[in-house]
């Protein structure tokens, strides 16, 4: 689907899912280089920043939340920035660039000229906007870690449970990381090219991109710290319970031993056993048993081992 945005002359084509057609139109229409226009058609592994004559092309990608998978999904934005255009093209909706296409359309806006100076312009604010709303998605993982380590410290906290919510926090923060990680080589490239086409001036647009950038990847890497100490706290406490239970089993396994060494020799069929034979001797035995039960309890507690 093509969409068309122009304000003076500055025009913005945004691209979702883009069509052999409107590829070919589009690189009738702005002389974009063949190479670029084939790779528009597909997706892109990894991101990247080349110069064709004075059309400047990236391609970056930004982690965006799939209700379906319920995952986050690295989502590819190509940008070709010309000296009157800006064309994105992406492969799955995405809500920012939905949002900056009605401020876009806002003439009052528009009028102080803060998007339509020139297709540099453009990018960097849609660039702070998709860091925007990353720093969002970031604030939810957030929430979910506050919700853990409120649990986790609950009277009866179900252990299993926190394991499996802090698993996940991890790997959607692992997610993000894998995702914008090359972000900052891409723009250490683009900062020249960028300088060269759009000037000097440029430099503040740049600097507060890379500001945004670093804010975002501060904001990961304290929520990463956070989770691996929350995981390191929950393997404590599973150490401790596994501990707890090991101690009460070794506990029961002494306690039973001699029991089951009388029994055993109680049960031997010999002609000759000990209390065997007179009157009560049943009870007797249990009478034994319970007392030496009773007396390795008190040992054990003692000890402090209880």
């Amino acid at each position: 689907m093509l969409s068309t945005y122009k304000y003076n002359h500055l025009t913005w084509i945004d691209l979702e899912s883009p069509t052999a057609d409107e590829i070919k139109s589009l690189m009738t229409k702005y002389s974009i280089h063949p190479l670029v226009a084939e790779e528009l058609l597909k997706p892109t592994l990894r991101p990247k920043v080349d110069i064709h004559k004075n059309i400047i092309y990236l391609i970056l990608h930004f982690p965006i939340y799939s209700n379906t998978d319920r995952e986050y999904k690295s989502c590819e934005i190509d940008f070709i920035l010309g000296k009157n255009f800006l064309i994105t093209a992406h492969y799955c909706s995405i809500l920012p660039l939905y949002e900056l296409t009605k401020i876009f359309e806002a003439e009052g806006i528009l009028k102080e000229k803060t998007l339509s100076k020139s297709s540099g312009i453009l990018f960097f604010h849609i660039i702070r906007q998709l860091y925007s709303f990353s720093e969002t998605q970031l604030g939810i993982i957030q929430a979910k870690i506050n919700n853990i380590s409120n649990r986790m410290f609950e009277k009866k906290p179900t252990l299993y449970d926190i394991v499996r919510k802090i698993s996940h926090a991890r790997i959607e923060i692992l997610d993000f990381y894998r995702i914008i990680t090359f972000h900052k080589e891409v723009f250490s490239s683009f900062e020249y090219i960028a300088l060269k086409n759009f000037g000097s001036d440029y430099i503040h647009y740049l600097n507060n991109i890379n500001g945004e950038y670093l804010k975002l990847w501060n904001l990961l890497d304290s929520h990463r710290h956070t989770v691996e100490s929350l995981q390191q706290t929950i393997d404590s406490l599973l150490s401790h319970r596994a501990n707890d239970i090991m101690k009460v089993l070794t506990i029961m396994a002494f306690v039973t031993f001699p029991l089951m060494l009388i029994t055993s020799v109680f049960g031997m069929n010999t002609s000759w056993l000990p209390v065997v034979g007179i009157k009560g001797d049943f009870w007797i035995i249990i009478g034994v048993m319970f007392t030496i039960t009773v007396a390795m309890f008190f040992f054990f507690k003692h000890k402090k081992w209880l």
